[in-house]
């Protein structure tokens, strides 16, 4: 299906010097609309804001998912190249079946991504910034009553970023969280949906007024092990093996995550997925088995861990800075996302040029 294109009139100049993280948007983006029983034509539309009825089903049920996806710059060849977007297509149909909203189609998602991309590819950063890249979908149909919509908007929106972290790459001071926890088995823990991460505002804020930049999330039933950080999965190095949650239905399949696995694997190192207890992690920092801790997501890359709190105590990783293999993970991971590395090039998908010029 070809996209119909409606060019911004008035498009803002882009921006140069510091990006942030979210703030800044290109002049378009795309949208299709869901209504009886199926998708309208796809367009990609100047940049603005929806109007929504007080009475839409996403303002009441939370009817609602999305991705965080990233395209990069290769100046080299001037080229635009996305990470491994089918992953974030087939997981955010995964989550549109979960929430009991309609898929899209694997094809035209990828089309859409391209023609927008390729749209404003103006505003493409150079390394180590980036474009990011959020789809959406909302419920929209006008009516309260506990039940799925019929109607949907699925929209994506793009803009450059920088660094997730305004003070740049620092080990975190992470405390887990010992009183909320952020989803439970036979929930929705592995949709992306905006339910999940409003949960987790809460103890954020309580752990950043405490003077953490994260928080630790344990199981739902007995509070004993790891599951992930508040918005990254982490995992633990040890001597001969790192160790991560397993994904299920309280868990997020990161893409960054899974990049780290087979990563680790092509450098001989043991991928372990088991739950670790939050107690053995402790005491492993204490004694020192504990080697290196790693948050990785794809805002955030992989980042180093330098302290654990639990149970009123600092328990700090290795020399509470920067660990080598992390570092060597995001090194590798960067390289390969701005072309800058051979190492697995099905994972680069390179944008094609000039056809929405």
């Amino acid at each position: 299906m070809d996209i119909k294109i409606t060019r911004n009139p008035n498009p803002a100049p882009i921006p140069a010097g510091d990006y942030g993280f979210g703030s800044i948007f290109t002049p378009h983006m795309f949208r299709m609309d869901y209504k009886d029983g199926a998708w309208g034509e796809p367009t990609i539309v100047p940049y603005g804001p929806f109007s929504l009825d007080p009475a839409a089903k996403v303002l009441h049920y939370g009817q609602e998912i999305f991705e965080g996806m990233k395209a990069y710059s290769k100046p080299e060849d001037n080229s635009v190249h996305m990470f491994r977007p089918d992953m974030n297509i087939k997981r955010f149909n995964t989550s549109a079946e979960r929430m009991c909203m309609p898929t899209v189609d694997e094809g035209l998602f990828l089309k859409g991504l391209e023609s927008l991309i390729d749209m404003d590819r103006g505003w493409v950063p150079e390394s180590p910034n980036a474009l990011y890249i959020r789809p959406t979908m909302i419920s929209t149909q006008v009516g309260l009553g506990v039940k799925a919509s019929t109607e949907y908007i699925f929209y994506i929106i793009i803009g450059p970023v920088g660094s997730y972290f305004s003070g740049g790459i620092s080990p975190l001071r992470l405390r887990v969280e010992e009183r909320f926890v952020r989803s439970a088995p036979g929930g929705v823990g592995y949709a992306k949906t905006g339910g999940n991460y409003a949960a987790s505002l809460l103890p954020i804020q309580m752990a950043q007024e405490d003077g953490f930049d994260q928080i630790v999330w344990l199981d739902a039933k007995e509070m004993k092990t790891v599951e992930e950080m508040g918005a990254m999965n982490i995992a633990f190095v040890y001597e001969d093996k790192i160790i991560t949650a397993p994904t299920g239905d309280t868990i997020l399949n990161g893409v960054t995550r899974d990049s780290v696995g087979v990563l680790l694997n092509d450098m001989g190192y043991n991928w372990v997925e088991e739950h670790p207890a939050i107690a053995d992690v402790c005491e492993d920092a204490r004694s020192g088995k504990l080697k290196e801790v790693l948050a990785c997501g794809t805002a955030a890359v992989v980042t180093p861990v330098g302290v654990i709190h639990y149970k009123g105590a600092d328990h700090q990783i290795g020399d509470g800075g920067e660990g080598t293999l992390t570092k060597k993970l995001r090194e590798t991971l960067t390289g390969i996302h701005t072309g800058g590395s051979e190492l697995h090039p099905e994972w680069v998908h390179k944008v094609p040029a000039g056809e929405n010029v």
